[in-house]
């Protein structure tokens, strides 16, 4: 009797809990796709770094990139705004690009103002890029510590060479120096690079740009070999 009684009480338990079905919870909506990157450019002719003219070094550069510099003393990245200076963003992104500066060394360091490079060491390539010269952007940014800019020799004559600010250089705003970039990452890297050799001629006994633009990185290697160099540089978003 008892069990037939427990029987019973089990089912009407099991009747009442019938009664009303747990909530079905609703379900989570999946998450939107990504949109897709788009594709990155092709690599670049190896041409290109011999012509200036060529499609693959003259293509407009994305409105932000950075790009990383592997030396020989570590990395720093630069961060390039083309808003600043378009023109420069672009030659810069293309130098990039055509591997113009593996293996540039870092020519003029003067501690207090400015790190300097951009010739490359093979004399061919400088041969077609020395007059390659781009029009000048107005200057919309201040040469502060760490801006990336083009060196000039005068209105409209910016081609290769760039110089990293180590202090705030502010006076190179009125003669034409538009900054376009800046080191985000490894300024101390920047700062490190060795600078026992000063300024070159006429100014003082450093490399000479003359000489290196036409005798390339042996005449460096041979007359100052403690320079610091780029091992590579590439874009990197």
């Amino acid at each position: 009797m008892r069990t037939t009684m427990s029987i019973l009480a089990l089912l009407a338990l099991a009747g009442c809990s019938g009664d009303k079905p747990a909530p079905v919870p609703a379900p989570v909506p999946a998450p939107p796709p990504e949109p897709p990157k788009p594709p990155a450019p092709p690599e670049p002719d190896a041409k290109a770094l011999f012509d200036p003219t060529h499609a693959d070094a003259t293509r407009q550069a994305p409105d932000e990139y950075r790009v990383r510099f592997e030396t020989t003393k570590g990395a720093f990245v630069v961060r390039v705004k083309r808003a600043w200076a378009p023109r420069g963003a672009d030659r810069f992104y293309n130098l990039v690009r055509i591997k113009f500066f593996d293996g540039c060394r870092f020519f003029r360091v003067l501690p207090g103002f400015v790190v300097q490079f951009g010739i490359n060491g093979d004399p061919k390539v400088m041969d077609k890029w020395r007059e390659a010269a781009i029009k000048d952007d107005p200057v919309r940014e201040t040469n502060l510590r760490g801006r990336l800019t083009f060196a000039t020799a005068g209105p409209n004559t910016r081609t290769s060479q760039l110089f990293v600010s180590l202090a705030d250089n502010r006076r190179l705003d009125n003669m034409g120096f538009s900054p376009f970039g800046e080191v985000v990452e490894g300024m101390s890297v920047v700062e490190s690079f060795y600078a026992g050799y000063g300024e070159g001629p006429p100014q003082g006994n450093g490399p000479n740009q003359e000489r290196l633009q036409m005798d390339g990185n042996p005449y460096l290697e041979k007359n100052f070999g403690k320079l610091d160099h780029i091992k590579s540089a590439r874009v990197i978003e």
